[in-house]
This record gives structure tokens, sequence and C-alpha cells, in this order.
């Protein structure tokens, strides 16, 4: 009997392009689960469409930092811009940010797979994809499970190690490593495998454009350029 294969889909920020365009990689695919890993709504000229898609499926998933700005605001000074969380607040409505509250910090399937938005116990702290063995083992090998799964830094890989597997979903939209397209992570049998997914980039650019949300210029920027964009990089 094959092993079931669980999908890991994370970090959508409002694209509906790129979502669609994962959603039927998926359907291709047939995943015996999917589950998400935060950070559905900001960032995107359609958070509302993105979190209906996910519920409307019923992935379970875990509490992303740009989901909990959307109630706390930011800790501080970012690099990034923040004039879109009252966009996005409304947009979404209170039933939809309600169910994104009730987001756990952890989710994991027994001793197989264990799934955090960035590390264990903190939504913000971020490990570089080029993080050494050791720093990887000492943050992730507490999870206690074959294939540690994180999110947050938007640039997919995978580390085999002898104690533990851990491996980053990459994000389904604002690519940080290069690649603007979509990634989300395959994993089973203790084996974990990204998935690029071409989608209409030059659509989902114009979609975020006609949009009002305040930081439309420095969104479709992030998008096209796959890197990251100084926060002044925004429209008035």
């Amino acid at each position: 009997m094959a092993a079931p294969v669980i999908a890991v889909v994370s970090d959508v920020h409002g694209n509906l392009v790129a979502l669609q365009a994962v959603l039927a990689e998926l359907d291709r695919l047939s995943p015996d689960l999917v589950v998400h890993g935060g950070d559905l709504a900001l960032h995107g000229s359609r958070p509302a469409e993105c979190v209906d898609a996910v519920r409307e499926r019923g992935w379970p998933g875990v509490l992303g930092n740009t989901d909990e700005m959307l109630w706390t605001g930011p800790p501080g000074e970012l690099p990034v811009p923040v004039e879109s969380i009252g966009w996005t607040v409304a947009q979404l409505g209170p039933d939809r940010l309600t169910w994104l509250k009730a987001q756990p910090l952890e989710w994991r399937r027994g001793a197989e797979l264990a799934l955090v938005h960035a590390v264990p116990g903190d939504l913000w702290k971020g490990i570089r994809a080029d993080a050494p063995d050791a720093e990887l083992e000492e943050v992730y090998g507490p999870l206690r499970a074959a294939v540690a799964v994180f999110c947050h830094i938007h640039r997919p890989f995978v580390r085999v190690m002898p104690a533990v597997t851990v491996a980053n979903s990459g994000s389904v939209s604002i690519s940080l490593d290069g690649d603007p397209r979509a990634s989300f992570l395959a994993v089973a049998g203790g084996r974990a495998t990204v998935h690029r997914v071409e989608y209409d980039l030059e659509r989902a650019v114009a979609d975020v454009l006609a949009s009002s949300n305040p930081s439309r210029d420095w969104i479709a920027k992030r998008l096209r350029t796959a890197r990251p964009v100084p926060k002044t990089a925004t429209s008035a």
C-alpha cells in the first residue's frame, strides 16, 4: 500500500490567480490530505476569495504571522508596507477573521509530520534556507516528527538529516527565491518534495493593480521580481 500523500500549501497572500493554479495541480495529483501553512490573506487583491477557497475545502492548518497582524497590527518596524491591513480586514469581514483567529500554532499527524508557520511558538522568527544542519535540528528537532515543515520565508527547500527532514513549503504568492512560480510541498512516507506551479503572472499583477489595495504597486513589483522589494515601492 502506498504511503498517504499530504500536501502543504502556504502563504497564499490573497493571490487568487496563483491559488487557482495550485488547486488545479492538486486536483491532478489527488493528495490524501491538504493542509495550509497560514498567511492566507494579507498582501493580495482577493483575500476573501482565498480564505473562502481554503475553508470550503476543509483544509486544516496553522496561523501565520500576517494573519495575526490583521488583528494585532505589525510588531514594530517592518521592511514591508502595512498600509493594506485595514483594507484587508474590511474585505474579509468578521466571520472570516474569526475563522483565522481559531487557527492553531501547530498541526501534526502523529510522528509522521509536524507543521508550523515559522518556528515552534513564534510566528515571526525567520530561519534561512541555507541555515546549517545543526540550527535546523535544534529548532525543529523538538517537534519529534520524521518531517518538520515550516513556511514563512517564501523559499522552498528540503533538507534530509539523520534525525529529521526539515522542509519549507515555499509560497503560493510572492516568491522570494527569484522563481515567480507558486510552490507547495508534498510529503509521503517520510519524504518531502517541492512542487512548482506556473500561473498567469501578468493576470495576477493586473488584478492587483486594478484593486484598491493601498500596497498594490509594491505587491505587483514583488510578484514580478520574486525578490524582496523595499517598502518604499508602494502607491499613495
